[in-house]
């Protein structure tokens, strides 16, 4: 028996840690799905005839296809949230970002800035930058990804400052998170769990996202720079 979840790599990287425990205790396979591409990629897959059991997104997505008859409503369950933090490569001096005058002067002083084009952080990025008001004068050394790569970015050297969710910055090799944004400018990103209703192992699906909120997952949640669920979405 197999279980397909698709889902962001914020929880790609949770179940590396403990997803084998879950297929131990219900003798199912995970078939973990994260694909770079975000919102855009998991629709053409949909689109393309693919299918899933468990998707596990921000609740965007999530509440359109719930809408849609494609995810159960009441499987609907907030799994992780995560604030973002500021990424430099391993070795490279960290800037202070404790406050928003040191966090506007490191990204003034810094000679490359990375955050996503697309899905939540770089709506959030975006506004948090043109709301402080440096968005103009920082716009010339800005890149955009439209792929989940912004860590991949800085431990390359490519870019010297990422701003991005805490788990991408914990998760990747050669990467050191400087600091979480200052408090009066950060913000969340929500991951919402649900199971489809063509899945063909329904009671699985359903066993597995109560996994992912339970006492196994949690340690693994808060080592990477997660909170749990049932925080409130924002």
């Amino acid at each position: 028996m197999e279980l397909t979840i698709w889902c962001a790599r914020a929880i790609k990287t949770v179940l590396a840690e403990v997803g084998a425990e879950f297929e131990c205790s219900s003798g199912c396979k995970l078939n973990v799905v994260s694909d770079p591409g975000l919102q855009s990629a998991y629709i053409k897959r949909l689109q393309a005839g693919e299918t899933f059991d468990v998707f596990v997104f921000p609740p965007g997505l999530i509440d359109t296809w719930i809408k849609e008859g494609k995810i159960v409503a009441e499987t609907r369950t907030p799994i992780v949230r995560a604030g973002i933090g500021v990424a430099v490569r391993t070795g490279a001096p960290k800037p202070d970002v404790s406050t928003v005058d040191a966090f506007k002067r490191a990204l003034l002083a810094a000679k490359s800035i990375a955050y996503l084009n697309v899905g939540a952080s770089g709506v959030q990025v975006a506004d948090m930058l043109k709301r402080i008001g440096i968005a103009d004068a920082i716009a010339s050394k800005l890149a955009r990804p439209e792929a989940d790569m912004v860590s991949q970015m800085v431990a390359t050297d490519e870019i010297e400052l990422g701003l991005v969710i805490a788990t991408q910055i914990l998760t990747t090799p050669g990467v050191d998170l400087a600091g979480m944004l200052p408090a009066e400018l950060q913000s969340y990103v929500t991951f919402v769990g649900g199971v489809s209703t063509g899945s063909a192992v329904p009671d699985a699906s359903r066993a597995l996202i109560r996994f992912l909120t339970g006492p196994v997952c949690l340690p693994v949640i808060k080592a990477q720079g997660m909170e749990p669920g049932n925080m409130t979405e924002k």
